[in-house]
């Protein structure tokens, strides 16, 4: 054939195409490339997402990588990842808190939703052929978290203050958690140039990329920044250091809720982790300023006016609403110094 196709001669291969089932992207894709093994395109994923995602799903792939580490991406099937969810479970590291595997087989799903996700958008499989997308997840089960009693708090501080091998660092973190709700990401990203002492601020970077400004009480403030001068810590690094001046990690953390349950037998039996002093705040707040504030701290939408924040500490139940004001903010800053101890307690009731 010389020249351009007529309009008559694309009617009648589209006709002809259209009978046969087949589409113009058909035909282009039927000139991809292979896809990547999994060896292949994991490090390519891991690479690009945040550390968070990265932290939360690496266990995972190495759970694919495992099975198939030389299997292309476009050689798997649902059924394949199916059989793989299963083979997760069958073969779990069975917790105190283990619950079926439905957590393993969520994440499992998600990672590999992650994996051929970029596996689209970089072209090198069709949407249409994503396996991962076809795959359901489990039934998310509701949470066994609850509220820790003043009882329990009480009990939690005196363990974190009088055992291990840095019980003022372990202090400051359990207070830290106690008063912001945040969560342990929120606590290893700050920074001593995230404090705002005279506001009595700290700025909190959490997942999701969010961040927000939550007010603090005098009293930790004044701590965080006695942290920072005697251990060290770098205006641009991570603010909480071990004795030695190194950061912590999540090992701390791990190190810190292993003890508490090794001494307290209902905090090992529930699995009480950093996540439940969220929770205790949480359920704090809204018992004492209603659904909607508790919503938006935990939405990390709370709104701040300058020269004023609620301080909505559980040790200060039974004042209502309180607003803090210049005058004093200044009359607690002069309490603060006199005020060492760490150990609160701190009730949701």
């Amino acid at each position: 054939m010389t020249g351009a196709p007529t309009q008559a001669e694309l009617d009648a291969a589209r006709l002809v195409l259209d009978r046969m089932g087949v589409t113009a992207e058909d035909l282009l894709n039927s000139v991809r490339p292979p896809a990547p093994t999994f060896s292949e395109y994991i490090p390519v994923v891991a690479a690009a997402v945040s550390d968070g995602t990265r932290r939360a799903y690496m266990p995972y792939w190495n759970r694919v990588l495992d099975q198939w580490a030389d299997v292309s991406l476009s050689d798997r099937t649902p059924t394949d990842i199916q059989r793989l969810v299963q083979h997760i479970k069958a073969n779990l590291t069975v917790r105190r808190n283990t619950r079926n595997g439905n957590s393993a087989a969520e994440h499992l799903i998600a990672a590999l939703r992650c994996l051929y996700r970029h596996a689209v958008n970089d072209e090198l499989i069709d949407e249409r052929s994503n396996p991962a997308a076809k795959v359901a997840k489990p039934r998310r089960q509701p949470s066994n978290r609850r509220a820790l009693s003043g009882k329990q708090m009480d009990q939690l501080n005196d363990i974190v203050a009088t055992t291990g091998n840095d019980p003022q660092l372990d202090s400051l973190i359990i207070r830290f958690h106690t008063e912001t709700a945040a969560r342990r990401g929120g606590a290893l990203a700050l920074r001593p140039k995230d404090l705002d002492e005279e506001q009595c601020l700290v700025y909190l970077r959490e997942k999701g990329e969010t961040s927000r400004w939550q007010p603090v009480s005098p009293t930790l403030m004044w701590h965080l920044l006695q942290h920072v001068e005697h251990r060290g810590s770098p205006m641009n690094g991570r603010l909480l250091r071990n004795a030695n001046g190194t950061q912590i990690t999540y090992h701390r953390y791990d190190y810190l809720w292993s003890r508490v349950g090794e001494n307290l037998a209902w905090a090992g039996k529930q699995g009480v982790s950093t996540h439940w002093l969220r929770y205790t705040t949480l359920t704090w707040v809204e018992r004492h300023f209603g659904y909607a504030v508790a919503r938006v701290r935990r939405t990390q939408r709370l709104q701040h006016r300058r020269g004023q924040h609620h301080d909505l500490h559980p040790r200060h139940r039974g004042r209502g609403r309180e607003s803090t004001g210049g005058s004093n903010r200044r009359a607690s800053s002069a309490r603060r110094v006199t005020d060492p101890d760490l150990k609160v307690a701190c009730s949701p009731w």
